[in-house]
């Protein structure tokens, strides 16, 4: 069920109640009897139960950073072109 906020117009008082969306508004303030309106907003999320964990949630593994000298150096990509030519020359050295 969402919640919904109200603010009284008369004292200013400013509270939540939950209630099925088919419910009617609330008219009058629970504190003074004045008029209430409600207020636009609210996610109408609500985190019920024993808590929550930071065991809950999955933890970031870290890589031990290595030696950049140790890496060893990538080739830098062929382009189409080069690709397509490499495959025409392996075709023709098979017909052979």
């Amino acid at each position: 069920m969402p919640t919904y906020d109200y603010i009284c117009k008369d004292c200013a008082y400013e509270f939540e109640e939950i209630q099925k969306m088919t419910d009617p508004h609330l008219k009058t303030c629970p504190k003074c009897n004045g008029e209430l309106q409600r207020k636009i907003g609210g996610a109408g999320l609500m985190f019920k139960g024993s808590g929550f964990y930071i065991t809950d949630y999955k933890k970031d593994q870290k890589k031990p950073e290595s030696n950049p000298e140790s890496k060893p150096e990538s080739k830098p990509e062929k382009t189409k072109s080069e690709k397509s030519q490499e495959k025409k020359t392996s075709k023709d050295a098979q017909k052979a």
